[in-house]
């Protein structure tokens, strides 16, 4: 995510570090280093200078407490004021006492009603009941897509194709999930352009009927600082209670998005991080500014694992800590890992693994575990559950049914039969030891 900003970040960071003493020099050279890398993101050059400003004097200026590095304030310094700039959390705290309804606006092409399927997915996790409402009647098959996103997590979608009154349709939608016993109602509206006056006054209708406890605004974060003018339209019309910025995952611009929405006061809320329904997170300004520094960010890990804790499978987590796994226990742990995204973003999270770990053989684990699913695809239920049964003929098979390579079945056999061994001689204290550690 934003891999450019924060490749250009911390080669600022670096040359901190490297300096042999810190003096005005090294610190207006770290000044440019970060002025250059904020406008490549597409930054607001008043935004950058304002923040490059602001870093140049208090690094000055200011004293480091005893016994902390004038390096390491530094690097304070920047996170600090970074943060700043991308506004305050604002968490999003909807009481499932009651009905809630949030109202979810944006430009077409933004990625909205992908992004609804993320947040009722995220929302459902969190325990609402969840109901999703279609009031899109300007563009065709809105609601036949909208249907097939929120059928991948079981979320009803109410819609009427033949019905062009997008204000009716939203006030009969809220009306018939309230009916059914949903805490939680979301609605999506049409997305069309910021200018077309008639978009603007009909999200005001729907607001003024409907009356949303949250309303949401969608954003490209390929647009870069463009966001500051469509956040300002849309907030003049209904008021905005939080952004959601979108397609951070391959954005150049992402850095620019950010800012500029911040800008607009509208606390962002939610980010867009990948493709998959699972790829959208709460935004904390302090703990994003973390990872694009290398700092890690082990509150955000710990998050993740904690859903994805909730869903395991207490007999196969069993099993593999007493040693007793099966390679059908090896793809299980293969699904976790997967579920939490690719070995990139799980790394970032750490502190240290972040900026330690080449980029070469973080692709090439992750290409490995490809293969390693394919092969276990391609094995029989009895070859999964007692892989002693293997021998050079089934090898050869496996192989072929795969399309690997003898070598390659014979790798993720020696990987599972390395996991198996440590996990038996441990009774998986190392990992349970892992997991206090990353929970200190």
């Amino acid at each position: 995510m934003l891999d450019k900003l924060k490749e250009g970040l911390q080669g600022a960071i670096n040359k901190i570090l490297r300096a042999s003493s810190i003096d005005e020099q090294v610190v207006k050279e770290f000044v440019k280093d970060l002025q250059r890398t904020l406008l490549q993101a597409d930054v607001n050059v008043r935004q950058v200078l304002d923040l490059s400003n602001r870093v140049e004097q208090r690094a000055l200026k200011e004293q480091p407490p005893p016994g902390l590095p004038r390096k390491d304030y530094i690097i304070k310094i920047l996170y600090d004021e970074l943060a700043k700039t991308l506004g305050s959390e604002r968490p999003v705290d909807l009481p499932a006492s009651k009905i809630n309804v949030i109202l979810m606006m944006g430009i077409q092409g933004s990625g909205k009603t992908t992004t609804v399927g993320k947040l009722t997915r995220l929302m459902q996790r969190r325990g609402y009941k969840v109901g999703v409402v279609c009031a899109d009647t300007f563009r065709p098959g809105a609601l036949t897509q909208l249907r097939m996103v929120c059928s991948q997590i079981g979320v009803e979608v109410y819609g009427e194709e033949e019905t062009k009154d997008a204000v009716q349709l939203a006030s009969k939608g809220v009306e018939y999930f309230k009916q059914k016993g949903s805490n939680l109602i979301i609605v999506d509206s049409a997305g069309r352009h910021k200018e077309e006056k008639g978009l603007l006054d009909e999200m005001k209708q729907i607001s003024s009927v409907i009356k949303p406890d949250l309303t949401l605004l969608i954003i490209d974060g390929t647009i870069g600082q463009q966001c500051y003018n469509q956040a300002a339209a849309f907030h003049q019309t209904v008021p905005v209670g939080g952004i959601i910025i979108t397609k951070l995952d391959g954005s150049a611009k992402g850095g620019g998005a950010l800012a500029a929405a911040a800008a607009t006061g509208a606390s962002i809320i939610f980010i867009g991080t990948g493709e998959r329904i699972d790829d959208l997170e709460a935004f904390s300004p302090t703990r994003f500014v973390g990872r694009l520094l290398g700092l890690g960010d082990i509150k955000a890990l710990l998050e993740k694992a904690k859903e994805l804790e909730q869903e395991a499978d207490e007999k196969k987590v069993q099993r593999i800590m007493s040693g007793k796994m099966t390679i059908d226990d090896l793809y299980y742990q293969m699904e976790q890992v997967k579920k939490m995204g690719s070995l990139r973003k799980i790394f970032e999270l750490i502190p240290g693994l972040s900026t330690g770990v080449p980029e070469s053989e973080l692709d090439g684990m992750e290409e490995r575990m490809k293969k390693w699913k394919v092969i276990i695809q391609s094995m029989t239920k009895k070859e999964r559950e007692d892989p002693e049964v293997l021998n050079a003929s089934r090898v050869k098979r496996i192989a072929r049914g795969s399309g690997t390579s003898d070598s390659d079945v014979k790798d993720m056999l020696k990987r599972y039969r390395q996991a198996k061994t440590v996990m038996k001689a441990t009774k998986g204290r190392e990992l349970r030891q892992l997991m206090r550690r990353l929970s200190v």
